[in-house]
């Protein structure tokens, strides 16, 4: 059929062809001004056919003709990158450059395509082209600002030097920061916990930007307490169909997608390199069928507000839920190392505590705060069996009589002081040492809690147990900064200091707070978040 048409476009008098590419030469233009965009590539589509298949009879003839292909090659493109079907879209540009090298309107296409895909440094080169064209000049603030956008993300893409400071102190107004792909010092292993996970390649202190990377995929909405199921499945269907969507139109998401892990089979699945993540790294990569989406969704989605993660600007309102790819590949454990922050489709993973070269990042699937019996319920609704440190200790300890009998008493009403006395007394007799303090004390940060937010229990029972911060160190170092530990840091810094003095206290909580939001801000900004001497509101 197509060969059929060919022929018979061949076959057409010159006369005829002119007068047919002029009227669809109209209504293409008129379906891109209007932003009907499917429309205009199936017109242009059509256009460039007819265009292709003249025979030119003048060198004048011929320069028409290939100007006409040209523009209506771009104009396509341009088409093509708004339904976000940025690889045809590109080789469009690429054709189109093949018959003017330095047009000027494919130059900044082509651009803003590579943008979009993350080629930061091809995208400049492409910009910076621009601007030797005498058109530029109606066109060189916008132009120029393309070109500072991309040196910016370029430096954010190798150094990881990310600022969200500004906008935290606009208390989030306005557009959300720049961000830029960034890989920081990781890689995919074979783990020990379960298939392949991700893993430092250095030291790293806690607060330390791992990776940004921005989502595949997102949906989100409004969900009331006690929504009905229909309204989940409605998210849950249009977030698959976004996926979907982003798979066919992209041969390199597809890949990526395809190297996730559906649930099965996990020790014959592959290794990638992490150069295959890389901004700069080119779709020239082989197409692989996608196995079970529901099954890779299932496993891999990432819900924007979860115990290790915390959401920053209009969107914290909203339940999100999202594909992040190379973030896919952290595992949970009950003694965590990493957080995540949400910044529009964004994602930046960050080091929760210090972590040693060689050791798996990690986060915390469910609430590492809580007991060992409340962590094993929640790991059986997940669909596995926690076998990490923390978990095999608990279990072991967990059927000392002793302990039991400080779990009743805690069940039964019993003064918080005294169990948290209890137990530090029973650490000290079974010899509980280093990390593994932190570990129980983790599990009962509830009484811990209540105990030390309490003036009065601690007149009694401050003299008889551990202090605060070392109760706090040990518990962070156990399983990472967390919201809970830093909130009760900071109020009994303002308790202690009344917003004025005590620079090392004020540093203490500085630190901790660096482990939940990362150092991507200012002392100044971290301040405002963390509500320390600052008596506005900041966007919370």
């Amino acid at each position: 059929m197509a060969d059929q048409l060919q022929q018979q476009q061949q076959l057409k008098d010159p006369e005829m062809a002119e007068a047919e590419m002029q009227i669809l030469r109209s209504k293409a233009t008129e379906l891109l001004l209007r932003e009907e965009w499917n429309d205009a590539v199936c017109t242009y589509t059509q256009f460039i056919t007819i265009c292709r298949n003249q025979t030119p009879t003048t060198n004048f003839h011929l320069s028409k003709l290939q100007k006409s292909l040209c523009l209506a090659l771009c104009n396509r493109a341009e088409a093509r990158s708004k339904l976000r079907i940025f690889e045809e879209a590109l080789r469009d540009c690429e054709e189109a450059l093949k018959i003017e090298s330095t047009h000027f309107k494919t130059l900044l296409c082509k651009g803003k395509i590579l943008l979009n895909l993350n080629r930061y440094s091809s995208a400049l080169e492409c910009f910076k082209t621009a601007l030797f064209d005498p058109q530029v000049s109606g066109n060189s603030e916008n132009l120029n600002g393309y070109v500072e956008k991309c040196k910016k993300l370029e430096h954010l893409s190798k150094t990881g030097a990310f600022d969200l400071s500004d906008w935290v102190l606009n208390g989030f107004r306005g557009k959300s920061p720049g961000l830029a792909e960034f890989i920081g010092p990781i890689q995919i292993k074979r783990s020990g916990n379960s298939g392949r996970g991700l893993f430092a390649t250095k030291n790293v202190d806690s607060g330390t930007l791992l990776l940004v990377t921005k989502a595949i995929a997102i949906e989100r909405g409004i969900l009331p307490e006690n929504c009905d199921e229909n309204a989940q499945l409605v998210m849950w269907k249009n977030f698959i169909d976004k996926v979907t969507d982003s798979a066919t139109k992209s041969t390199k998401t597809k890949y990526l997608i395809g190297l996730l892990s559906s649930g099965e089979g996990e020790e014959d699945l592959e290794v990638p390199e992490m150069s295959v993540f890389k901004p700069e790294t080119k779709d020239q990569i082989s197409p692989s069928e996608m196995s079970n989406i529901l099954s890779v969704l299932d496993i891999n989605s990432l819900v924007e507000d979860a115990n290790s993660a915390k959401v920053l600007g209009k969107n914290r309102d909203y339940y999100g839920v999202g594909l992040w790819v190379l973030p896919s590949f952290i595992n949970h454990s009950c003694i965590p190392n990493a957080r995540r922050l949400h910044i529009g489709d964004h994602i930046l993973v960050h080091a929760s505590r210090d972590v040693k070269a060689g050791e798996e990042i990690t986060f915390a699937y469910f609430d590492p705060l809580s007991s060992w019996k409340d962590r094993k319920r929640m790991s059986e609704t997940w669909g596995f069996n926690c076998n990490c440190k923390r978990c095999r200790f608990e279990e072991e300890i967990s059927n000392k009589e002793e302990m039991k009998e400080i779990e009743m008493s805690m069940r039964g009403g019993i003064e918080m002081g005294a169990a948290i006395y209890k137990l530090e007394e029973g650490m000290r007799r079974w010899t509980v040492r280093g990390k593994e303090k932190g570990y129980l004390r983790a599990s009962f940060w509830g009484a811990y809690f209540e105990l030390f937010s309490s003036d009065k229990a601690m007149k009694k029972w401050g003299r008889r147990i551990q202090g605060m911060e070392m109760v706090v160190d040990s518990v962070v170092d156990a399983v990472g900064s967390d919201e809970r530990v830093v909130k009760m840091m900071v109020e009994r810094f303002k308790r202690n200091n009344n917003n004025n003095g005590g620079v090392m206290e004020m540093e203490k909580v500085l630190k901790l707070g660096r482990g939940v939001y990362g150092k991507v801000m200012k002392k100044q900004a971290l301040r405002c978040l963390l509500e320390l001497g600052s008596s506005h509101e900041y966007g919370h």
